[in-house]
């Protein structure tokens, strides 16, 4: 069904359609919208149960019991409130426990700022968290009940990422696959090790030295293999809507010689310019990166080796390298390719297809690392 609808409030939709059965949430910018939505969905009897919590730290840890009781689970949140989650965040995955989350992309404090960029989420990149990131509602909508299906089978917790107010107050067409369709493709949830009086197990408990590493391990291994597990979902919900996905969407890179790459809503102006130039006889393409963890090293070494490359990072490293380009460095190592890295368009800073334009033609002089450069709000700059 066709919907002309707010992000948050469609996501709210879906995630229904998914039939979460505890759902836990503290409102915070940009998602308090997506938070009201699933309350009157609990008060209209769709929601078993909504735990109004006091703060995001309470929001995880609340699911946390409910998901190791045999729950299937879902929260919201985004910029400091997943902050406020992360110890909880390492204990969810290191459970595992296969509690979706919708994060609504937001910067980090300080200065307080409730604007959009990829720092909170990037920030999280290696709790042990699957992270798949949406460039439009469309695709945000999709991720959910994709999220569910890779969560439940491999045993480990999914953030769906979408960037706040681009995407979470867009008012846009968006197709939602009905409740019938959703539930043919997620099976009611089983959770095999859940706690039970009759059946007594422990989870997260004390390990020492000869055994903390193994599980580590363990986790690292299913992190690996959900790949598959995101590439088979990827194709069923295609059967399904129509609409097809992978780790990483190409946009005409086969003949590229110029290519851009990075996550998130900023991508489709990409691609929208990609057109722009190809009209004028440039051979550029765009790459995104829909699935960050785990990170698709061989499909984007296949996509871009021996091009000249432009990474597009609305998040930074204090002290290093932007993380994404980190990433793509080392998935592309010996293969003659030109890496330059992009950073900016931070605290809400839009990065308009002018920019994206600059992007490319810097491209052709080789490998770079500067700031996005992009004009401030002009109430900043009369500050």
């Amino acid at each position: 069904m066709i919907r002309t609808k707010e992000g948050a409030r469609v996501l709210g939709e879906m995630a229904v359609n998914c039939k979460p059965e505890v759902v836990a949430c503290y409102p915070i910018t940009p998602t308090t919208h997506l938070t009201e939505e699933l309350n009157q969905y609990y008060a209209d009897g769709k929601i078993p149960e909504y735990i109004t919590v006091e703060a995001e730290f309470s929001a995880i840890s609340a699911l946390v019991g409910a998901s190791a009781a045999g729950s299937r689970t879902f929260t919201t949140t985004g910029g400091q409130g997943l902050l406020y989650m992360h110890e909880v965040l390492f204990s969810a995955a290191g459970m595992r426990l296969p509690i979706v989350m919708l994060v609504g992309n937001r910067a980090v404090s300080s200065p307080l700022n409730i604007w959009n960029d990829e720092q909170d989420t990037m920030s999280q990149r290696d709790t042990g968290w699957i992270q798949i990131y949406c460039k439009n509602n469309q695709e945000a909508v999709d991720a959910l009940p994709q999220a569910f299906y890779v969560a439940e089978k491999i045993l480990l917790p999914v953030m769906v990422c979408v960037d706040g107010h681009y995407l979470t107050h867009a008012v846009e067409q968006v197709d939602v696959v009905d409740e019938k369709k959703v539930q043919g493709f997620l099976p009611p949830y089983k959770y095999p090790l859940k706690l039970d009086p009759a059946n007594p197990v422990s989870l997260g408990v004390y390990a020492n030295p000869t055994h903390y590493q193994g599980f580590r391990e363990d986790v690292m291994k299913d992190m690996e293999h959900s790949k598959e597990l995101l590439v088979e979902a990827g194709k069923k919900w295609g059967k399904i809507s129509g609409r097809h996905y992978g780790l990483i969407a190409g946009y005409k890179i086969e003949d590229a010689d110029r290519v851009l790459v990075g996550v998130g809503s900023a991508m489709d102006n990409v691609m929208a310019v990609v057109d722009d130039l190809r009209e004028a006889g440039e051979k550029v393409g765009a790459l995104h990166i829909r699935v960050y963890r785990p990170f698709p090293r061989e499909e984007i070494r296949a996509a871009l080796a021996g091009k000249k490359v432009g990474i597009l990072d609305r998040a930074i490293s204090l002290g290093a390298q932007a993380p994404l380009y980190v990433d793509i460095v080392e998935a592309l190592a010996g293969t003659n390719t030109e890496i330059s890295s992009f950073y900016g368009g931070l605290g809400g800073r839009g990065i308009k297809r002018n920019h994206v334009k600059d992007l490319f033609e810097t491209l052709k002089s080789g490998p770079v690392k500067k700031w996005i450069t992009t004009e401030p709000p002009k109430a900043a700059m009369k500050g």
